[in-house]
Parts: structure tokens; C-alpha cells; sequence
């Protein structure tokens, strides 16, 4: 086969033998189910994050008060389930690149349903976090990366819209399910509302997966050493494997994964440094609910930025962003005004962030074996996320004082962005099809650029 060829043929798995393009383009009835496909995975975002992970906070005090439990070890078990799905992230990408979205984002509902279930019955401490464990597992196949590893490979080069898209709907969560949740508890108690979120789950997420996930999914290539990888088509022999051990990789995961720590543990210890500072605990409960809508200004932002830098430029300027806003909640004692502004740039840097997460692999590497690279990518950074807020309390217990632990903070969100600066340029992806760009760069010579290294 030729390697210009504009159509190869390919097995598709979640449909039909059918010619599918070349990575990074779609078939016309794949962009026909993509609408479809989209609104399905928004309804699905926000029930699986509403059920599995706001839930939890909001009924904690009546689990502890049932059961005998302490907080401590509640939301232990609760933590245990968010490193689990930091570590499925990664054989959970490589099976999406193998099977498509449909297939594991279903077996994902229906295990969560279980674990919800298990939750609910949970007769003792050790079988609450065996059900948070499995829980963790169903988390890491029905939140962001699954949808985000779709919404690439279906969307191609206009990904950005899409993805902005889930992640501004599936930010409704909290403003959904928190309120239902402690609407459940007051009539219910904690059993009872899991099983009713358990059956939520049930009849929300898994038809809705099993049903409209079905863009055609082409096998990605095989990542086995010595067989390229069109996510890195600039070269020849380049593997997943030599990816995630490349620097750029290494190096842009660990800032993103700073980066995480750092806005997810001021934005959780945010009310008592408030407090702290003198204001009322219903004042800095606001400062909190509008870092929210920070979020959405940040993601709304985001594709301006995207079409304007690279991926290590933003990271670099989000990065420095997010540290800007810490630092100011961290030094500054008042007006209440600044404070709320500080809160809502904190919840901006933390929406753009996430979508930062979402493209730069893509952006980067390309869009075959996108889930395989950012199941890698993810890991440390998810793991980071569920281990900031414990980490970012204990700090500052340790140094008496939370507007200590800020300055922390401030420190590894500068050393983010300073990392971020030595990933160094990525290799050259093939231009997208499409609309060429204004300006589309021009090799000095006929001959075609080939990394050595792959980016």
C-alpha cells in the first residue's frame, strides 16, 4: 500500500470492516453520529462525576454519623478510589485504543453501578474500600480520559470546540448533584441514596454509552517495539514506548502534574484560609462556588489560546497563571473584592488546565494512540489531583499556618511553568486535512524534516 494514500482499510471495531481515512480524519457517517455522540457523552460526564465523586463529600457527615466511622478513614477509602483510577488510566487507554470507546465506557458504567452498589451496602470499614476500589476502576473508564480519547480521534482538527464543549456541560455537575444529593439524604439516609444513585448510573450512563458511541473506531496501529506509531508520524520506528520515555513527554507530564497539586490543593483548602483571613464562612463558601464559574471562563478562554501558542507556551503561561492567582490569595488579607477576583482566576487557571490536559498530547504527538499516551500522561497528574487535598492539609498543620502552605503552593506552580519551558520544541505532525492555515510553515529545503527523538 501506498504511504501517500489518502484511504487505507481498516478494522473498525464498535462497527463494520469498512475504508476507513487516514489518522486524523473522519468518515462521513462517523461525523454524522458525532453530534449524537457528543450530547450523549455530556448527559454521561455529568452523571458519572455527580454519582461517583460529589456525591461523596455531601453525604460524608451522614456516613460517619451511621456508621461510627471517622471522616479520616471514610474519605480514605473515598482517596483509595481516585489512585486507583490514576493507576487504570493507563491499561484503560491502551484497551480504548484496541476496543473504541463504546465498548469500554459501557463495561465501565455497568462496573460502576456495581461499585455504587457495594458502596451502599458496605457493611464494614474494609468492604467500603473494597467498593471504593472498584469504583476507582470503573472511574478511570467513564470520566474525562475515555471521553477525551474519543472526542480526539472522532473530531480530529476540531477537537478544541468539542472537547470545550463536554467539559463546560460536564462542569454542571457539581450544581446538579450536590443539591440532589442532599436532597436524597434528608429523606433517605446514605444507603438508600446510594442505591437510588445507583440505579441513576444504571439507566443514565449505560444505555446511553451502549447505544450512541458509535462513530467508527479504527484499531490504532500496534505500539510494540519496532512498529511505528502514527501519534508520532514525523520519523520512522517511533513507538509509544519511545514516546512516554522521551523528554518532552517526561517533562510536560511532570509540570502539568505540578501544576495539578498546586490548584487542586488551594482550591480545597481554600475555605479555611478564607476563614482565616476574617471572613465569613458563607463569604468564602462563595469565593469557592465562583471558582466554578472561573472554570467555565477558563475553558471558554482556552481556545483562543490554543490557536494562538503551542502546547508548551501554554502550559508555560497557564502554569505561571495559576500561580499568579494562589499567590495572591496567599499574601493578600483583603478587600473581600480582590479575594473573590483571586478566587475566580484560581477556578479559570483550573478549567483551562483541564483542557490543556485534554490537547496537548494530541497537539503534540498526533491523535493515533491518543489514549495509550494520555492514559500515561494522566496517571501522575490524576494521582496528584486525589493526593492534593490530604497532602496540601497536612502541610499546613505541619507549618501552623495555611497562608504558609499557599507560598507552598505558589512554588511548585513556578516550578511547573519553568519546567514546562524545557520540554523544548515537539516533532513536526503532517498538517491535518482541512483548511490550510494562514501562514503554514515552510521547510528550508524538499526534503522532509525526521526527528531524532520523538518530542
Amino acid at each position: 500500500m501506498k504511504t501517500g494514500s489518502t484511504r487505507h482499510a481498516a478494522r473498525v471495531t464498535d462497527g463494520a470492516d469498512v475504508l476507513a481515512p487516514r489518522p486524523g480524519a473522519s468518515a462521513p457517517h462517523a461525523r454524522e453520529r458525532r453530534p449524537a455522540a457528543l450530547a450523549a457523552l455530556c448527559v454521561t460526564q455529568i452523571t458519572s462525576w455527580g454519582v461517583l465523586y460529589y456525591a461523596f463529600p455531601v453525604a460524608l457527615a451522614s456516613v460517619t454519623a451511621d456508621t461510627g466511622w471517622t471522616s479520616t478513614q471514610a474519605t480514605a477509602a473515598y482517596s483509595t478510589g481516585l489512585v486507583v483510577s490514576a493507576l487504570a488510566g493507563v491499561p484503560t487507554g491502551r484497551l480504548l485504543d484496541e476496543h473504541g470507546p463504546r465498548r469500554v465506557m459501557t463495561a465501565g458504567s455497568v462496573l460502576a453501578t456495581f461499585a455504587t452498589l457495594g458502596i451502599a451496602l458496605a457493611p464494614t470499614l474494609p468492604w467500603f474500600f473494597a467498593a471504593w476500589v472498584v469504583a476507582g476502576v470503573a472511574m478511570s473508564a467513564v470520566f474525562y480520559q475515555p471521553a477525551f480519547a474519543a472526542l480526539t480521534r472522532w473530531y480530529g482538527p476540531q477537537r478544541v470546540r468539542a472537547l470545550t464543549t463536554l467539559t463546560l456541560v460536564a462542569g454542571l455537575s457539581s450544581t446538579i448533584f450536590a443539591p440532589a444529593t442532599d436532597a436524597l439524604l434528608g429523606s433517605l439516609g446514605w444507603r438508600a441514596t446510594y442505591l437510588v444513585l445507583a440505579g441513576v448510573l444504571a439507566v443514565v450512563t449505560v444505555p446511553l454509552h451502549a447505544l450512541y458511541l458509535r462513530p467508527a473506531w479504527a484499531r490504532a496501529p500496534s505500539s510494540s517495539p519496532g512498529t511505528p506509531s502514527p501519534g508520532t508520524p514525523a520519523g520512522d520506528g517511533v513507538t509509544v514506548r519511545s514516546v512516554v520515555r522521551s523528554r518532552g513527554f517526561l517533562v510536560l507530564s511532570a509540570s502539568l502534574t505540578l501544576a495539578s497539586f498546586s490548584l487542586y490543593g488551594a482550591s480545597l483548602t481554600l475555605i479555611p484560609l478564607l476563614v482565616g483571613r476574617g471572613l465569613s464562612h458563607s463569604l468564602a463558601a462563595l469565593c469557592l462556588g465562583l471558582l466554578g464559574a472561573g472554570q467555565l471562563l477558563g475553558r471558554l478562554g482556552y481556545g483562543w489560546l490554543a490557536a494562538r501558542t503551542g502546547p508548551v507556551a501554554r502550559a508555560v503561561v497557564l502554569n505561571a497563571a495559576g500561580a499568579a492567582a494562589v499567590a495572591v490569595l496567599a499574601v493578600l488579607s483583603g478587600p473581600p473584592a480582590l479575594l473573590v477576583v483571586a478566587s475566580v482566576a484560581l477556578g479559570a487557571a483550573r478549567g483551562a488546565g483541564t483542557l490543556l490536559q485534554a490537547t496537548v498530547v494530541a497537539d503534540r504527538w498526533g491523535v493515533a494512540n491518543y489514549a495509550s499516551l494520555a492514559g500515561v500522561f494522566a496517571a501522575p497528574i490524576t494521582l496528584a489531583v486525589a493526593l492534593s487535598p490530604w497532602t496540601a492539609t497536612t502541610l499546613a498543620h505541619a507549618t501552623g499556618s495555611y497562608p504558609v502552605m499557599f507560598g507552598l503552593l505558589v512554588a511548585l506552580a513556578l516550578l511547573s511553568a519553568a519546567t514546562a519551558a524545557l520540554a523544548g520544541p515537539g516533532p513536526r505532525l503532517p498538517r491535518p486535512p482541512g483548511p490550510s492555515p494562514r501562514h503554514p510553515p515552510q521547510p528550508r529545503s524538499g526534503r522532509r524534516p525526521t526527528p531524532t527523538v520523538p518530542g
